[in-house]
């Protein structure tokens, strides 16, 4: 089980840490006129002043990475294996719940996309590792 997770972890770190570095970079991508496809465009959001760059690097940037890092580090340490997957399951959860949420309101976009199908599965393998992995159970 260990090793599931230690995998699931290094995955995680892998598309937290590139969307993190993605985000950053993706204002720079712009303003050189680099084929590259922004993150906005994959995520639906147009920047409308320059504080949004900001909060791209921020908030989309700044905190994939800090994942990205926590996730690597849990790989190798059972006490941060336990944070990284608190983390996730509260981070996937809370986004997860939002979605939910913002789904009751009419005339709004459907439920399921591949987002939402990502977080529920993160949020469950986070439930079962943390509740039936007991070197995680019993750690601090």
């Amino acid at each position: 089980m260990i090793w599931i997770i230690r995998l699931f972890l290094l995955s995680m770190t892998l598309m937290y840490f590139g969307i993190g570095v993605w985000a950053i970079l993706s204002p720079l991508f712009s303003a050189v006129e680099a084929d590259y496809p922004s993150i906005t465009e994959y995520i639906g959001l147009s920047i409308s002043s320059t504080i949004g760059y900001s909060e791209l690097a921020g908030i989309y940037g700044g905190l994939n990475l800090g994942v990205g890092i926590l996730c690597f580090i849990g790989i190798f340490s059972l006490n941060y294996m336990k944070k990284s997957l608190q983390l996730l399951m509260f981070l996937t959860g809370s986004i997860a719940a939002g979605r939910i949420i913002f789904s009751a309101i009419p005339s709004t976009p459907p439920l399921v996309n591949t987002f939402f199908i990502f977080e529920i599965l993160t949020f469950t393998f986070c439930i079962f590792a943390l509740n039936f992995f007991k070197p995680l159970k019993n750690s601090a």
